[in-house]
């Protein structure tokens, strides 16, 4: 049966541009930015990036559109020594989409909210501040998981309707209609008075500790968060772009590709933080300014804060996040798909896709409502308690603290470097080139790559992961003196 892929390479960027973009740019980037030097920890992000993020974003591609394969069939294709990798991208993926899903299912939650503050209807805020209704919202544990099943199910169709007719539809279309939003809210954003101290938060260096803000950062505090930032931002480690190049032409450029995806990326992460962070310092300058809680808490608060367009704008803006969530979800979700689909299809018994879909959704589901039931530790269901564990640390005072430490703080950096380890030292980086330069394309970076995928970029990846296991409290001891 012949496998089928994207129709075009735009639809293919708009999917792996989605896959890159998530909740993470709109609440994690902005905020790590202006509390780790603003613009110095720009192009400390971007320096990374350009030795480590294009690296491997490149040989994902390569890989996957070489084998045709997602993962766990790429892996075992390319080294019988890793092909055990592709099953830890599937372990991966399942556990960011138990508490991805509870969180995209708040996003909907939150347009939802302001329809009705629009209609001046009984769902919405009635007259309570953001953290009043997120308040509320959490001690339902119920209306949580509905939520949470409804973005399951929206992910699960998306994907049900296949690579080209599913996938790249919702993107090609979606992906534009996300850059022309947020550029709207930018817009009105930055126009606010007051928005220019959010500006200088984001950009000028030493601003935010000069204010107060922030402490003082230290180098190395600065490194990990821009290297944790930029290895997760582009959905690097976890098979989902070996599984999206496994469906490209032989025809398309990789490289300029794996540029575009990068680029557009850090793009999106920086016209999301032009959307939040003005806007929280011009009406909530006491708000969070970052994590979930700029999301559900300080953004909701900015909008009521508006009047009577506020509404409008959080219809508009929450609709944004959902779609920069579900964008994500569905490449994590095709990750799982993809493998059985493709077992499937070897054994002669046809389109499954539906089918192991269906499956794949009903575990996520049940992923979530334990995340969502757990109501970030506030129930008391969460790790630390089930497992008798004490003083075990912010990992295990929720599941969706946990499942973030397993996924994206172990199995995806892990992936990412030994797969760079796989192409430098076992296959070999000529694998990637000639994969590369079929139908006549060349790969002009070659020796770039081949030098940064055998030395650069592992050693920039284990300094990175050494550092992160320092606790921060810690990291200052292990600065050269003054």
């Amino acid at each position: 049966m012949e496998r089928k892929g994207f129709k075009s390479n735009f639809g293919f960027l708009m999917a792996a541009v989605g896959s890159a973009v998530g909740l993470g740019n709109i609440w994690g980037f902005p905020n790590k930015m202006g509390a780790n030097g603003g613009f110095t920890f720009l192009l400390i992000y971007l320096v990374l990036a350009v030795f480590c993020g294009f690296i491997i974003m490149l040989g994902e591609l390569a890989i996957g559109r070489k084998t045709g394969q997602g993962a766990v069939g790429a892996y075992k294709i390319i080294s019988k020594k890793f092909s055990w990798m592709g099953w830890m991208g599937i372990a991966s993926a399942f556990f960011i989409l138990f508490f991805y899903c509870a969180l995209g299912g708040y996003c909907i939650k939150y347009a939802v909210l302001n329809i009705g503050d629009l209609f001046k209807a009984g769902f919405g805020s009635n007259g309570l501040s953001g953290g009043e209704v997120f308040g509320a919202f959490m001690s339902s544990p119920w209306e949580a998981i509905i939520f949470g099943v409804i973005f399951v199910a929206l992910t699960m169709l998306i994907v049900m309707g296949g690579v080209a007719g599913g996938i790249e539809k919702v993107c090609a279309i979606g992906m534009p209609c996300l850059f022309v939003a947020l550029i709207i809210c930018i817009i009105r954003a930055i126009t606010l008075p007051g928005a220019v101290d959010g500006l200088k938060y984001m950009f000028v260096p030493g601003w935010a500790v000069a204010q107060g803000i922030v402490e003082q950062p230290s180098f190395f505090n600065v490194l990990s968060t821009a290297g944790g930032q930029m290895f997760f931002s582009l959905s690097l480690g976890m098979g989902a772009m070996i599984t999206y190049g496994s469906y490209l032409d032989k025809k398309q450029n990789l490289e300029k590709n794996a540029v575009m995806i990068v680029i557009l990326d850090t793009l999106v992460a920086l016209m999301a933080g032009l959307c939040v962070i003005p806007a929280r310092f011009a009406l909530d300058p006491t708000g969070a300014l970052g994590g979930p809680s700029l999301l559900f808490v300080t953004m909701q608060n900015v909008f009521q804060a508006m009047g009577g367009i506020g509404p409008v704008f959080g219809i508009l803006f929450y609709v944004l996040v959902v779609f920069a969530a579900i964008s994500s979800s569905i490449s994590l979700l095709e990750v799982i798909v993809a493998h059985f689909v493709d077992k499937a299809a070897e054994k002669g018994k046809g389109d499954k896709r539906k089918k192991y879909t269906l499956v794949a959704a009903c575990f996520v589901a049940i992923g979530c409502i334990l995340v969502c039931a757990d109501r970030l530790g506030g129930a008391g269901i969460h790790p630390a308690a089930l497992l008798g564990l004490e003083n075990a640390g912010a990992w295990a005072a929720d599941w969706l603290d946990f499942f973030d430490m397993l996924s994206e703080g172990i199995m995806m950096p892990l992936g990412a470097l030994l797969m760079s380890l796989m192409l430098g030292w076992e296959v070999g980086p000529d694998l990637v080139k000639e994969e590369c330069e079929q139908e006549g394309n060349k790969l002009k970076s070659f020796g770039f790559f081949k030098i940064c995928v055998k030395v650069i970029t592992p050693l920039c990846m284990l300094f990175i992961l050494w550092v992160r296991s320092i606790p921060s409290s810690k990291r200052r001891l292990v600065e050269p003196t003054k």
